[in-house]
């Protein structure tokens, strides 16, 4: 019986793993304030006047992104002390006043569809890796790279979409902005 429970438990543990990028549905508490300090508490958050995604700098959006490489992957995770993919990718767009879906699936319905040799700095990239259909999420950096955070092995890293693992899982594009 005990070899059995161990198995099982196993196994769940490769499943969380495994399907960490694709979104457990944690909701992060509101993005944080520029210039770090800390966010207001769920008691003291007014609504806040955000500004068009037409006046977003989409090269500010992927100097952010760059200046969190190094940032540890954590499930579920949606601030610099740890991301999954789409906390990493809702975190750094909210920095600059966008709001994004939380989950994968939720942000590859929003914004645009952008062919692939189309691609600029800011777009939305999505993967399958866990499951059919989009389950892992990056930001396009320009050209051949994006940035995104990998999985409970990694941490957040620049990567080329031409690889051989990225490119045949590539689903599509979205773009945000412009």
């Amino acid at each position: 019986m005990l070899p059995r429970l161990v198995a099982v438990a196993l196994v769940a543990a490769l499943g969380l793993a495994a399907g960490a990028c694709a979104s457990t549905g944690y909701s992060p508490r509101p993005f944080p304030v520029p210039g770090g300090s800390k966010p207001p508490t769920e008691t003291t958050v007014a609504p806040v006047a955000h500004p068009s995604v037409r006046d977003v700098d989409m090269y500010a959006v992927t100097g952010t992104a760059l200046s969190l490489r190094g940032a540890p992957y954590r499930n579920g995770g949606g601030d610099p002390t740890g991301f999954d993919c789409s906390g990493f990718t809702q975190y750094v767009f909210g920095q600059h006043g966008v709001a994004l879906p939380r989950e994968v699936r939720e942000q590859f319905r929003a914004g645009s569809d952008v062919e692939p040799k189309a691609l600029t700095a800011g777009d939305l990239v999505f993967f399958s890796t866990v499951a059919p259909g989009p389950s892992h999420v990056a930001i396009s950096l320009g050209g051949d790279e994006f940035i995104h955070a990998p999985s409970s092995a990694g941490v957040v890293r620049v990567e080329r979409l031409s690889a051989q693992y990225w490119a045949s899982r590539f689903v599509g594009a979205r773009r945000i902005a412009g």
